[in-house]
């Protein structure tokens, strides 16, 4: 029997778990993956403020490399094929527990770094370090920095065999966006400011009009974090009551998507422990049901000023 999903970890366990293993002093069955992003109108690097501040041990996995460089829309799931290659290249095996962390938020970029895994089909454990590079920090817990390495006792990384399945469940094209407005088969959750999602304040990508999908309903990433928390995911009731206030039940189909498919895997995730509170499971139970639109509405504003989509404000 699948072990129950654990979506979430402190810094605490992730510190008594991988102690050993995190400098890569042997063979280690957790691997600890940065998956920082930024949007490009910030000019940030990712990987260079990674090589500056990081957990001993941890790789990078950057979302825009580990994607479909061949579309023009960003970070783009890649072929299973190049998934394999890419993170067998940073020491993950099918069966290792995976803990990814955000450097500067809660959650962030770690949860698309989450979905994209359960899509290609990992087998071993996936969580997400809540509260991120801070909270470990804040633990007084070990940050390093430097080129990767040039830092005593981060070793070589071992290349892995990795192998990737594909599991559309999880995925949503806009072509079965467009099916599913007419179906209504699922609900779509739009993770992205509700300035954008009523079409008054304007995309960060230039050339996009703002709006909404028809039938979706506006659920902002932000929603369900706790501000007066470190903006850790809600818990309880509260998380519950922020899904339901959107006009959102947990229990039935969604897809959820953003502007590219960041914020819409903190939704997604969100769903997904909402579920866990009243019922732990396996990943495949928790998230039946509930999807990413890959492209998000980057790619279907692209096409609606094509005429190939509607919408509405």
């Amino acid at each position: 029997m699948a072990p129950h999903a654990r979506p979430l970890v402190s810094a605490s366990w992730l510190n008594s778990v991988a102690r050993v293993g995190l400098a890569g002093s042997r063979p280690a069955s957790v691997v600890v993956l940065d998956g920082s992003w930024h949007m490009p109108f910030t000019k940030r690097n990712a990987l260079a403020e990674f090589e500056g501040r990081r957990i001993k041990g941890a790789r990078f996995f950057d979302i825009d490399a580990v994607a479909d460089r061949s579309s023009s829309l960003p970070h783009m799931l890649p072929s299973p094929e190049q998934f394999a290659e890419q993170v067998g290249a940073m020491g993950i095996a099918n069966d290792s527990h995976v803990v990814i962390y955000d450097a500067n938020q809660s959650i962030g970029a770690a949860a698309r770094v989450l979905w994209t895994f359960r899509v290609f089909g990992h087998t071993g454990g996936l969580s997400i370090l809540e509260g991120g590079l801070n909270a470990w920090q804040r633990e007084g817990l070990e940050i390093v920095g430097g080129p990767l390495g040039t830092v005593d006792g981060e070793l070589p990384v071992e290349a892995k065999r990795y192998s990737a399945g594909f599991n559309k469940r999880l995925v949503k094209t806009f072509d079965e966006v467009v099916a599913n407005i007419n179906s209504q088969a699922a609900l779509v959750v739009d993770a992205r400011p509700s300035g954008r999602f009523l079409g008054i304040d304007p995309e960060p990508r230039a050339g996009l009009s703002s709006g909404h999908m028809p039938h979706s309903v506006s659920l902002p990433h932000s929603k369900i974090l706790d501000p007066a928390n470190e903006n850790f995911l809600l818990r309880g009731a509260s998380l519950a009551s922020a899904f339901s206030d959107a006009g959102v039940n947990i229990s039935a189909p969604a897809i959820h998507s953003c502007g590219s498919g960041v914020n819409a895997s903190i939704t997604w995730l969100g769903a997904i422990m909402a579920r866990s509170e009243i019922k732990a499971g396996t990943w495949e139970e928790l998230e039946d049901g509930l999807s990413v639109y890959d492209g998000s509405w980057t790619e279907y504003a692209g096409h609606a000023a094509n005429g190939a989509a509607k919408i509405e404000k």
